[in-house]
């Protein structure tokens, strides 16, 4: 059996992977000529594919991707209608991402980028210039209360904050969790919330529905986290609220364009901290998604059912 691997992340990991399955026969895919060249003949495709490359491996059965998010899946609609399997790695990037959703977070509400201007002036900046702002006792409102959503929700706990959250589809509870509705609160959610952190996926359901009605129901003082993906968010409001400073802060680690244009005024808008897509970027992240391409290899070989399995018409 051929394994074409396009993703970077898996590649590093063939000769493990050609280890423990010397029954495949692994093939480096990560430069677009060599995975058409070998396209004809694979089975299972471990990375993203393009309209060209699907056309060119009829043989394809199985197509795992290295990311949670599959809306390049609207790129490739003959892959939407066939019958290959579809599986992400959902959850694997969760902790990372929530973890970074902190950092992002803890440095806004604590000013941070004024004190780390002190530090390289070699100046004590005290006393300080606006006081800090605490997170015990703020309402975060997390929007999409999949793996990630809940693993940001649980750190939240961790920092005493009370988490209210919607989803696109009824999900259980958590217990760390005290309100949790659907997409009929998200008005209610965005203008109770401290913290908004979006984390639910780019569908077209969800393209654009944070547009201005929505954000403008933001409590004056407010921080918004960006976290999913881009298009969801219409950034123009947002940055009129920063500069309006009826928001405290925002934190982007997606954006509707990516790379963000040099000209886009998100980058000088006031108290907004921009990552570049690297929230789920991490070892442990990365050794995540190896074991669970192991962990399906092995099913698939097996003729079992494969975890993460993508409904490739909703498109997560």
């Amino acid at each position: 059996m051929k394994v074409l691997v396009t993703a970077p992340w898996i590649a590093q990991s063939m000769g493990e992977l050609a280890q423990l399955f010397p029954q495949i026969e692994l093939i480096d895919g990560q430069k677009p000529e060599d995975a058409l060249r070998a396209a004809g003949d694979v089975e299972v495709i471990l990375g993203a594919t393009s309209r060209e490359l699907f056309a060119a491996a009829p043989k394809l059965r199985w197509l795992h991707f290295p990311a949670a998010g599959v809306e390049w899946l609207q790129n490739v609609p003959d892959l939407v209608n066939s019958n290959v399997i579809v599986t992400n790695s959902r959850g694997a990037h969760a902790t990372t991402i929530a973890e970074h959703t902190f950092g992002m977070l803890v440095f806004l509400a604590r000013d941070f980028a004024t004190l780390y201007e002190a530090q390289k002036a070699k100046r004590w900046a005290w006393p300080l210039a606006k006081p800090g702002i605490g997170l015990v006792g703020l309402t975060m409102g997390i929007i999409g209360l999949g793996q990630i959503g809940r693993a940001v929700a649980k750190r939240a706990q961790a920092f005493e904050m009370n988490v209210i959250a919607v989803d696109a589809h009824p999900v259980p509870k958590p217990d760390y969790v005290a309100e949790l509705r659907l997409l009929d609160g998200l008005n209610d959610l965005m203008s109770r919330a401290d913290v908004v952190v979006v984390a639910i996926p780019i569908t077209p359901e969800t393209r654009g529905m944070l547009g201005p009605e929505q954000l403008r129901l933001m409590k004056k003082g407010s921080f918004l986290m960006v976290m999913s993906r881009g298009g969801i968010v219409d950034e123009p409001t947002v940055v009129q609220m920063l500069k309006d400073d009826h928001l405290a802060g925002a934190g982007f680690d997606v954006t509707a364009v990516e790379p963000l244009p040099a000209d886009n005024e998100l980058w000088t808008a006031p108290n907004v901290i921009i990552t570049p897509h690297s929230s789920p970027s991490s070892q442990q992240t990365q050794g995540n998604v190896v074991a669970l391409v192991k962990e399906n290899l092995a099913h698939y070989l097996a003729g079992e059912t494969l975890t993460n399995v993508v409904d490739k018409k909703l498109g997560y």
